[in-house]
């Protein structure tokens, strides 16, 4: 995954810098993983991390991104022990050579010591490393005062997004049944499916903006609000107008919906958490975000698109400045019809036999095939 570090205000001057800043950009302290940072001159451009051992080409993605953002040169840090980090160590420099692009410093660490790679001077590299503790530096401060955080290890971060528990599982079930019951009172009075769609994305749509609107001030919604939020995301033309107006100020609503929501409703606002992370150069935690979506819908298309774009190091930039506004939606998509409403109605199982009777009664409207 490659994390967008350009504003990144930690130096780099030295292995110890380097040991220092990578826990802050990464957001973890790495374990068997290989690290590499592209600079531009003495600008910091991209994080990349991959874990090892290293999957079979897994670096050919890197020429692209090198040559996409103009970059100078590598620099390598490879954590874990020697059989490990060094055959990945090799390739970097490796696909590095290939593209005329230097490695200045690759390092290994292991037990609070490091090694380098490129430097084989007894005076400065001992053969049995050198001792560092990256929470003590200077860069560890600078990181802590811009807020800056690095999570003992990847499953600590893992648990920023993991689903809520206890009285706060059981309020949001309440919350989500009852939404459930109040859209199948709704579908069970439906005479014509197509103005029902009309209207329920229209109030998906308004449901969309109020949340944004809300999250942008430090607002966060209520279970009420959160469970009908969730049938609405279920419709894509309502997920991709919050995908289109989501910007970082909202990321704190989609983690929180993230956690909160029940597992079916959760593949649409994980995957939005991944874009809104991944904007903000936190490809970490969009990769954990993107786990959690595709763990329950593995084909969910968002995810699917997301993940693609992570593994193949993109920029955010590159899908960002491709985002169509609303009324570009609008002329795309069209009309809403009651074909849209059928991933909605795919979550009202637990509504009882009329609303699976009415999804049946709109699938056949919409000419899909009925639903067993």
């Amino acid at each position: 995954m490659t994390t967008d570090a350009a504003e990144a205000p930690l130096s780099l001057t030295s292995p110890f810098d380097i040991l220092a800043a990578v826990p802050y950009l990464l957001g973890f302290h790495p374990a068997d993983s290989l690290i590499v940072l592209g600079l531009v001159h003495t600008r910091l451009q991209f994080t990349a991390r991959w874990g090892l051992p290293l999957p079979d080409d897994a670096l050919a993605p890197l020429g692209g991104l090198v040559r996409r953002e103009g970059i100078t040169h590598l620099i390598a840090v490879g954590y874990g022990p020697g059989p490990l980090v060094t055959p990945a160590t090799d390739e970097l420099r490796r696909v590095a050579a290939g593209h005329g692009t230097p490695v200045t410093e690759a390092l290994r660490a292991e037990g609070g010591r490091f090694w380098s790679y490129t430097c084989d001077l007894p005076g400065c590299c001992p053969p049995d490393g050198t001792p560092y503790d990256s929470t003590t530096t200077e860069v560890a401060a600078r990181a802590t005062l811009k807020g800056m955080v690095a999570h003992p290890d990847r499953e600590s971060l893992e648990r920023v997004v993991a689903p809520s528990t206890g009285p706060v599982r059981l309020a949001m079930r309440r919350a989500t049944a009852e939404a459930a019951a109040c859209l199948a009172t709704r579908m069970s009075a439906c005479r014509d499916p197509d103005t029902l769609a009309k209207e329920l994305v229209a109030e998906g749509l308004a449901r969309v903006h109020e949340s944004l609107a809300l999250a942008a001030a430090g607002g966060r919604l209520d279970d009420r609000q959160a469970a009908r939020l969730g049938f609405d995301l279920a419709v894509v033309r309502v997920r991709d107008e919050a995908w289109t107006l989501s910007t970082e100020s909202h990321l704190a609503l989609w983690k929180d919906l993230t956690r909160r929501m029940e597992p079916r409703f959760v593949p649409p606002a994980a995957s939005l958490l991944a874009m809104a992370s991944w904007r903000t150069g936190d490809c970490v935690l969009a990769s954990i975000a993107l786990e959690r979506a595709l763990a329950i819908d593995p084909d969910y298309s968002m995810a699917v698109l997301l993940r693609h774009a992570l593994d193949n190091l993109l920029a955010p930039r590159l899908l960002t400045e491709r985002m169509p506004t609303p009324s570009e939606l609008d002329a795309t998509m069209g009309t809403p019809t009651a074909a849209w409403l059928i991933p909605m109605l795919e979550l009202l199982d637990d509504a009882g036999p009329t609303a699976r009777g009415q999804r049946r009664s709109i699938a056949r409207h919409a000419d899909d095939p009925p639903y067993p």
